[in-house]
């Protein structure tokens, strides 16, 4: 399978995976200035974007993309920055390939499984009759009720795109991804420590990475260093886009 991605700019290969309902779009913002030194590649993971749907989505499938995604520009390894299940999928990517990850940064998601928080938000999305709003705004009227944030519901209806008979489709493949939520909540774990540099970058509001999940980080990625952007919540890069960005940079420049 070959996910969709942007390529900017030119250096050192930095592989770029955007979190769950999101696209490479979203990541643009902070790839752009890391394209000022850094070949950077962002990418659509499965069921997102515009990468191919399929029925199965875990982390060792997203994973396994990633690294055919990889051999595929002949790159023998990159660095590699995940946001939330692009984390996930960056840390599997890591314990299970390490020989394909340079750096890993891991932005606000822990290694541990996580509970059931975007199960309700996936049912409302797909009970919402798409097929039927003639307009963007229609849709976002729609949802307003179960998603009173307007942030949170313009970054969902970025997934929504004209369907070419006058109404209105998901991008991203819900089916597939709501039949697979447990799947993407499981931990993800190694008998095989990821020895090389690693970077988690969290939200001081956010709650995904908590005293626990630090020593399950250090566990698995024994030479971890662990950041807190303190005005940032679980969108770390939009909630603190110059600070975000210039950790990564200090931490794949040293």
């Amino acid at each position: 399978m070959l996910l969709h991605h942007t390529e900017l700019g030119a250096g050192p290969p930095l592989v770029v995976l955007h979190g769950l309902l999101g696209s490479h779009q979203n990541l643009l913002p902070v790839c752009r200035p890391l394209a000022a030194q850094f070949r950077v590649f962002a990418v659509d993971l499965r069921n997102h974007g515009r990468s191919p749907h399929r029925d199965v989505m875990d982390y060792a499938a997203m994973a396994e993309d990633v690294d055919r995604f990889l051999q595929t520009h002949d790159l023998a390894a990159a660095h590699v920055l995940g946001h939330s299940m692009g984390g996930k999928t960056a840390m599997q990517l890591a314990l299970h390939h390490p020989q394909r990850v340079d750096r890993l940064i891991v932005a606000d998601m822990s290694p541990r499984a996580a509970g059931p928080r975007f199960a309700k938000l996936l049912q409302t999305l797909r009970a919402l009759p798409v097929a039927e709003f003639r307009s963007r705004h229609a849709a976002d009227a729609a949802l307003a009720p179960a998603v009173p944030d307007e942030a949170v519901r313009q970054f969902l209806l970025k997934n929504l795109v004209p369907d070419g008979r006058g109404g209105h489709r998901w991008r991203a493949h819900l089916e597939g991804i709501a039949a697979n939520y447990d799947r993407l909540r499981e931990a993800v774990d190694s008998a095989i420590p990821f020895t090389g540099p690693a970077l988690f970058i969290r939200g001081g509001r956010s709650d995904y990475i908590g005293a626990e999940d630090e020593l399950e980080i250090h566990r698995l990625f024994p030479a971890a260093e662990i950041r807190t952007l303190p005005d940032a919540g679980h969108w770390v890069h939009v909630d603190a886009p110059a600070a975000f960005a210039a950790a990564v940079r200090e931490f794949l420049t040293r």
